[in-house]
C-alpha cells in the first residue's frame, strides 16, 4: 500500500471518523504525522492505513460523504 502524501495536505483516517480532518505534518518513509482536529497529533503507519485525502475547496458535506435522508 503506497501513498503520495506531503506536508500540508488534509486527510481523514478511514477507521477513525471522530478524529475529524487532519493536516499532514511530516512524512518519513511509511511514518506519517498528522494533526487531527479532534485527536491532536497522531503517528500513522502508512503501510497499514490508507488515509483519505480531502479537498477543502469542495463543500464540506461532499468532502466527508454526508448521508441523505431517503
Amino acid at each position: 500500500m503506497t501513498q503520495q502524501l506531503a506536508p500540508g495536505l488534509y486527510v481523514r483516517h478511514p477507521d477513525m471518523p471522530d478524529w475529524g480532518i487532519g493536516q499532514v505534518q511530516s512524512v518519513i518513509g511509511n511514518r506519517i504525522t498528522v494533526n487531527f482536529e479532534n485527536a491532536g497529533k497522531q503517528l500513522i503507519n502508512g503501510s497499514n492505513v490508507l488515509l483519505i485525502e480531502i479537498d477543502l475547496d469542495q463543500p464540506r458535506t461532499a468532502a466527508i460523504g454526508a448521508s441523505r435522508d431517503t
